[in-house]
C-alpha cells in the first residue's frame, strides 16, 4: 500500500492529517503536479482522473479522492472516530465537511486556477473569476468566524475530518493562493491556531 502524494497541494494533505490522528503510516509517493505526472499513463491506471491523492493498495486498485481514502481508513481503523459518532454526529461531520469543500476549498481553488502565476500556463485564465470567488472565501470566512463563536471544533465537541478541511484549505488559501485573512476573523483565528498546534497538523 502506498499514497500517490504531493507535499504542496491541500487535498493529499487532508489524508496525511487524518493518517497521522489515527497514528497510521503509509508510504508515499510524491507526485509533481506542475510536471503533470498525475496525468501519466501509470497514475491514470489508478485513477483515470488522473488526479490525487490516490491510495494504491497492494491488489494494485486504487481509491482516488481525499475523503473516500480517510474513509477506507476509518472503517479499518475506527478509533479515534474522525467522522462522528452516532447517527447525529455522523451527519453532523459530513455537514460540516461538505460546507467547509464547497463553500471554502471550491472558491479558493477558482483563485488559485485563475488568478496564480503557478497555474497560468496549464489553464486560460480569467481573472474576473478569481476576483469573484475572493469575495465568496472573504464572506464565507465571515459565516464561519461568526459559526464558530464558542466552539472548539466545527462540528461539535471533538475534532474531525471537518476541521481538517478547513485546516488545510485555510493554509493554502494563505500560502500559495495569496488570499489574505481578515484580522477582525477573531474566531477563525483561535480554532485555526488551536488545529494548527496539533502534532498532526505538521504531517
Amino acid at each position: 500500500m502506498k499514497l500517490h502524494d504531493n507535499r504542496h497541494a491541500p487535498n493529499p494533505r487532508r489524508v496525511r492529517i487524518f493518517l497521522a490522528e489515527k497514528g497510521i503510516e503509509v508510504p508515499t509517493v510524491q507526485v509533481d503536479l506542475m510536471a503533470r505526472e498525475q496525468k501519466s499513463d501509470a497514475m491514470k491506471r489508478l485513477n483515470s482522473l488522473g488526479s490525487i491523492p490516490v491510495l494504491e493498495l497492494d491488489d494494485g486498485d486504487g481509491i482516488a479522492e481525499s475523503v473516500a481514502i480517510c474513509r477506507y481508513f476509518e472503517e479499518l481503523h475506527p478509533e479515534p472516530a474522525l467522522f462522528g459518532r452516532g447517527a447525529k454526529g455522523r451527519a453532523q461531520v459530513e455537514m460540516w465537511n461538505r460546507r467547509i469543500e464547497l463553500g471554502l476549498l471550491m472558491p479558493v481553488a477558482q483563485v488559485w486556477i485563475h488568478g496564480s502565476p503557478h497555474t497560468a500556463k496549464l489553464v486560460k485564465q480569467i481573472p474576473a473569476a478569481a476576483a469573484f470567488n475572493r469575495e465568496v472565501v472573504a464572506r464565507f470566512l465571515g459565516w464561519l468566524d461568526r459559526e464558530l463563536a464558542g466552539r472548539n471544533f466545527l462540528a461539535g465537541d471533538a475534532y474531525s475530518v471537518a476541521d481538517i478541511t478547513a485546516l488545510c484549505t485555510l493554509d493554502f488559501a494563505t500560502g500559495l493562493v495569496g488570499i489574505a485573512l481578515d484580522p477582525a476573523l477573531a474566531q477563525v483565528a483561535r480554532w485555526r491556531a488551536a488545529v494548527s498546534a496539533r502534532p498532526s497538523a505538521k504531517a
